[in-house]
Order: structure tokens, then C-alpha cells, then sequence
């Protein structure tokens, strides 16, 4: 079965059951400081999880882009990937654990759909913890359905609990599906779950169906939810008897490009497979995030500094298999012929992918060379030690202040009869590590959007500053992304001069008479087509449903301030807000122009 067959028959099972297919989102968060990447299919519908209304209605199904940065290290393996595919479905208050399971179920075992055998299969649910209970629930509807005891493994929270991401909030068990690859269980205890590898996870049911109170304690959720997640790559390389992603179609014409600008053949040398496979996801990856509608360029913060790590490695490990030169073009190209067709963004910004890979793969490629000529610098007295050990303090110093990849280093030691003290430089990098882990520590957690009072505030704000640029600036201004936390909002835009303390000024004093005016914040659901009639802005060229929200800042419809399609919270009257007061005001990228603001005082209300 091929990734896009799959994709076709998970929207078709769901569609079959009363649920509304709705686009994926952005590989870039809207308004959320506490991950770079959409991480997961339900990052984007934390709103309607939490309670919010979806323009869609309650049953909804997906495939979603997902960028998971936490094991960039791991990826050269069978099964690690940077970038992946979701498909996910939703119940947003309408069926719940039984319904859901039954569902899962049906669609992994039937002969119309998955058809995998029923002694493939196991399960695992929630063991209990102190005033929650185990999850017989789930574990009553798995056994009849014919998943024996043997086949059901109860877990603890680390395994088979999902949330709240903050310390209060929507939360509750799951069930996770696995598939037998073994020929022989490892021992009495081997269960789904299991460390052996024997079994592998393919789809997560969760049940929202608790809130965690201030004071630690639970409450049931008087409207439950259910959040399922199914991995394409890895269901895709199950489905068909392999080992690894790397052996699907979703990878072997990207591998075989990458085995022609390297021509090597792969499978005959591991330590070079690892090296094929760590280009493939990292060339991938950085063609989805270069070719997404919110597209960054790489840089050393946030999100561009994961893009420039990916495509630097990329090319570490191009250099080992002898490529040289711009090589990853024509890798880029398959993935975006192959891909074009679920993500036309990827086509519609091809020119934009090419030209960002290759400028960075020159870029790095001269960062090597001031650190080979650093290395000859420091040459001269290193081989004055008689016992020819590079310090390794040094060739961390390499690679922290020149990006020099510590294997490089060992290489051009090796080649004037030295090795570097590796021991001295891992204890330098495990430092840094921790110091960088606990910088980005909240970046890189993966928790909810923030709905509080302030982000609320701060939200509706940008609507306010979006229309004012555009009274100032010119109707060319368009939003290119923003960056809200309960402290600041940071709003990217489209213009290419720096604005004029002037202009700076103007913009404060129209929004802050829009709030002085305490104008009434209204949401309608509409279509896309009816929106833009309504003389709606819709952001960022993406893909949007049917039928979406459309917020209204104004005293009526047709006398109004702003008007956005927008599924973000907002106050209900901008007497709400505060004064707003632009901090800064510079360059974010070509073309691209980023303003940091904050609103003080508490508002009229």
C-alpha cells in the first residue's frame, strides 16, 4: 500500500462515518511561543479540544505536516524521522472511548480497509493512578472486539496518558495500537508497549475526558473529546513487510537520487546507509518547511536555526559519501514532484526551495573553510605536543564559534598524525547541551496554544495593528506570521522599506483609537467565498475549510474596523485591551518587516 492510498482510505473509512475532512495547517504554529513546529495532527485543534466551537462541526478527520525536532540526532536509524505525516479524527464532544475504538478497530481489521490480521494486533490503556482509575472501559470494548488478554498491556502514565500541557486543563487516558513484527515473544512478559521492539505502535486513541484543577486533584469533563493519531511513514513500512521507512516508496526515489549525486549504491557499506538515509530526512524536512505557506529561511534563531542544523548536517554527511558542490538540488526536486500533488505549496514555491537550499549549502561550505584555515592556525603548536592529542576544549572551540563539525576536525588530526581528546571535547558538548536545553527548554515542550486573558488580548490586537499598517503602509501589507505570549506580541508583515518614526507613531494612534472606542468584537461562520465577498481578510495564501470563522472588529457588518477569517480567541470589546505600544520595529527577512508590541494598563473594562 502506498502513503497515498492510505491517506485515501483513512479520509474515506471517516467520511463513511459522518466525519467533515478538513485541510492540515501550517508547519509554523499561529500564535504559539511554546513549540517552532507543528509537532503533532491535533496542535492545530487544541481551540476545539478545548471547548471551541469548529466551523466543521464535531466529527473531523485530517492529514497533517508534523516536524518533531527532539531527535534530529536519532534520525539515520530504520525509523526516526524529522519530518512525518498524521492522519488523525476527531470527536470534539460527540462519541467517545467505545465509538472510537470500534472505529480504530474496523478500519485496522476489515478487508475493505487495513485488513491486518487480528493476531497482529495488541493494545495498551491506562493502569490507573491514585484517584483515576484503570481504563476498563476501554480495555471491556478491546476484548470484545476480540483483542485477548495476553494482547493488552496496562500501562502507566509515562505511557498512556495524555496532558494537560500546562498545569491545569483538559486531560485523560489513551489506547495505543500496536502491530507484531517478531517471531518470538522475548519472554512471559512481552506484551504491545514492550522495550524489545518486537512491537510497533501505529495509532493512539485519547480520551479527553478529565480536567487537573489548581490543586492537583481531577474532575470529570462534562464534554468529552477523542484525539487519534496515525503515522503514515511508519504504517506505510508495517503494511508492507519492511524494516524501515527508508525501504517505501515514500523514500526509494529520493534515495536513489541521493545514491546517484553520491553514486554509491546503497546496502553496501552501513556507516554510508546512515549517512543516505540522515540526507533523505533532512532534505525532506527542509523542503517542507522552505515550501510551507509560512515559509522561514535559515537563521540562528528558532525555527531557522532547526532548518540551517538540518541542511548543515545534510551536507556534513553529503561531504562523507564524496558529493561536493550544490548536490541537493535534484533530491529537492524529487521530493517535491512526489509530494506536489497532497501539497500543491510545495510546487506553487519550488523556485524558493532550490534557491534557499543552495545558498545555504554555499554558505556552509565557506563556514568550512574559515574552520579548516582556524585548524591550520592552531596546527603549529598542536604538533609541538609530543603525545599528539588535540585538546578537545579546542575543537569544541571549533565547532562552537565556527559551526566545524567535530568529525572534521578528527579528520584533518588524523591526516598530521594526531587524534583530538574526544573524552574533553563530549564533556564540553554535553555542556552545552544542557545549557541550550534549558534556554529552549518552553520552546521545545509541545504544549497548548495560550488561551489566558493577556494572549487573548494580545490576539485581538493584531487584527487592530494589521489594518492600521495597511491605513499607513499601503493595502500591499499582508501578515506573515506572529508570535504571542502573555507578555508581548511579535507581528511579522510584508513591506520593504523600515518604517519612519512617523509612520511608527500613526500606526500606535489608530489602534489605540479603536480601543479607545471599545468596539464590539463579533464572530460569524461563513464560507471562504462569502467572507471575501464581506470584504474578509484571509492570511498567509494556506488552505481553508469550507466554512470558516470570520471575526468582525466594529459596530455592525458593514461598519466595521477590521474584518479577518481567524480562529484564535479574541475579547469581546477592544475597550479591553489596554494601550498599545510599539517596542520595535526591523527586519525579519527579505521583504519582510517584524514589529514587537505590548499593551499595559487594564483597559476600560
Amino acid at each position: 500500500m502506498t502513503a497515498q492510498e492510505l491517506r485515501e482510505k483513512y479520509i474515506e473509512f471517516f467520511k463513511t462515518k459522518g466525519h467533515v475532512q478538513i485541510q492540515g495547517r501550517s508547519l509554523i504554529p499561529d500564535n504559539d511561543p511554546t513549540v517552532l513546529f507543528t509537532t503533532a495532527g491535533m496542535h492545530p485543534l487544541v481551540p476545539y479540544l478545548l471547548g471551541e466551537a469548529h466551523p466543521a462541526g464535531k466529527r473531523l478527520v485530517n492529514y497533517q505536516k508534523c516536524i518533531r525536532t527532539g531527535d534530529i540526532d536519532s534520525v539515520g536509524d530504520a525509523g526516526h524521522l524529522t519530518f512525518f505525516e498524521m492522519l488523525g479524527n476527531w470527536s470534539l464532544g460527540d462519541y467517545f472511548k467505545e465509538d472510537a475504538i470500534e472505529m480504530s478497530f474496523e478500519f485496522l481489521t476489515s478487508p475493505q480497509w487495513l485488513g491486518i490480521p487480528l493476531e497482529k494486533l495488541g493494545v495498551t490503556v491506562f493502569k490507573g493512578e491514585g484517584d483515576i482509575p484503570r481504563d476498563d472501559e476501554s480495555a471491556s470494548v478491546w476484548k470484545r472486539l476480540g483483542i485477548p488478554e495476553n494482547r493488552i498491556a496496562y500501562l502507566p502514565r509515562e505511557d498512556n496518558w495524555w496532558g494537560p500541557a500546562g498545569t491545569t486543563g483538559p486531560c485523560g487516558p489513551d489506547s495505543e495500537m500496536f502491530y507484531y513484527v517478531g517471531d518470538a515473544p522475548c519472554g512471559p512478559d512481552c506484551k504491545p508497549g514492550c522495550s524489545c521492539g518486537k512491537w510497533l505502535e501505529i495509532w493512539n486513541d485519547v480520551f479527553m475526558q478529565y480536567n487537573k484543577k489548581a490543586d492537583g486533584s481531577y474532575e470529570p469533563l462534562t464534554r468529552t473529546c477523542v484525539d487519534t493519531g496515525m503515522g503514515i511513514e511508519r504504517t506505510v513500512t508495517i503494511l508492507n513487510g519492511q524494516k524501515s521507512v527508508y525501504d517505501t516508496e515514500i523514500f526509494l526515489p529520493l534515495r536513489a537520487a541521493v545514491e546517484r549525486a553520491a553514486s554509491y549504491r546503497y546496502g553496501e557499506d552501513p556507516e554510508k546507509d546512515r549517512s543516505v538515509r540522515i540526507i533523505c530526512d533532512h532534505v525532506r524536512s527542509s523542503v517542507f518547511i522552505l515550501g510551507d505557506p509560512k515559509a522561514v529561511s535559515p537563521s540562528n534563531l528558532g525555527a531557522g536555526y532547526v532548518l540551517r542544523r538540518l541542511i548543515r548536517r545534510a551536507v556534513r554527511h553529503g561531504r562523507k559519501l564524496g558529493m561536493a558542490g550544490e548536490t541537493f538540488s535534484s533530491a529537492a526536486e524529487v521530493v517535491i514532484e512526489q509530494s506536489g500533488g497532497p501539497y500543491p505549496e510545495l510546487l506553487e514555491n519550488r523556485a524558493y526551495i532550490i534557491e534557499e537550499l543552495d545558498k545555504e549549502e554555499r554558505k556552509f561550505m565557506e563556514t568550512l573553510k574559515k574552520g579548516e584555515h582556524e585548524f591550520e592556525k592552531l596546527l603549529p603548536n598542536l604538533l609541538k605536543d609530543p603525545r599528539k592529542i588535540m585538546p578537545g576544549r579546542l575543537a569544541f572551540k571549533l565547532y562552537d564559534t565556527y559551526g566545524f563539525p567535530i568529525e572534521l576536525t578528527e579528520e584533518l588530526a588524523a591526516e598530521n598524525g594526531m587524534t583530538v581528546n574526544r573524552a574533553e571535547f563530549d564533556e564540553a558538548f554535553k555542556k552545552h547541551q544542557e545549557l541550550s536545553r534549558a534556554g529552549s527548554e518552553q520552546v521545545f515542550k509541545g504544549g497548548l496554544q495560550d488561551h489566558g486573558d493577556a494572549a487573548t488580548r494580545y490576539h485581538t490586537a493584531t487584527h487592530l495593528l494589521h489594518k492600521a499598517l495597511r491605513i499607513v503602509l499601503g493595502d500591499h501589507v499582508a501578515q506573515k506570521g506572529s508570535n504571542i505570549n502573555s507578555e508581548r506580541m511579535r507581528f511579522d508583515f510584508s513591506h520593504s522599506a523600515p518604517m519612519s518614526g512617523a509612520e511608527i507613531e500613526r500606526v500606535e494612534g489608530i489602534v489605540n483609537e479603536q480601543i479607545r472606542r471599545d468596539l464590539p468584537v463579533s464572530m460569524e461562520v461563513m464560507s471562504l467565498d462569502e467572507a471575501k465577498a464581506a470584504g474578509a481578510i484571509a492570511l498567509f495564501g494556506e488552505k481553508y475549510e469550507s466554512q470558516v470563522k470570520v471575526y468582525t472588529i466594529g459596530n455592525s457588518p458593514s461598519d466595521y474596523f477590521s474584518k479577518e477569517v481567524c480562529g484564535g480567541p479574541h475579547v469581546e470589546r477592544t475597550g479591553a485591551l489596554g494601550t498599545f505600544a510599539i517596542q520595535k520595529e526591523q527586519s525579519s527577512s527579505a521583504g519582510v518587516r517584524r514589529i514587537r508590541a505590548v499593551l499595559t494598563g487594564r483597559g476600560l473594562r
